[in-house]
């Protein structure tokens, strides 16, 4: 798809673009917002799990005829 010049070539303009204190503090808060979604993810999850399922099935809902 991209070769190495092209990709080269996109980060040299975004950095110009950006600038380098810009880029940095971008990276930084989207590395945080990562390990937050991460972090929720994992306590949903465990939060899941750890409720016990009910001992009687969910009925399903009857079909309607149309």
């Amino acid at each position: 798809m991209f070769g190495p010049l092209e990709i080269g070539l996109i980060l040299v303009i975004v950095l110009l673009v950006f600038g380098g204190k810009k880029l940095k503090s971008l990276g930084s808060d989207l590395g945080h917002a990562i390990k937050g979604f991460r972090a929720s993810m994992g306590t949903e999850q465990s939060a899941d799990a750890s409720e016990s399922p009910s001992s009687e099935p969910a009925e399903p809902k009857p079909k309607s005829a149309e």
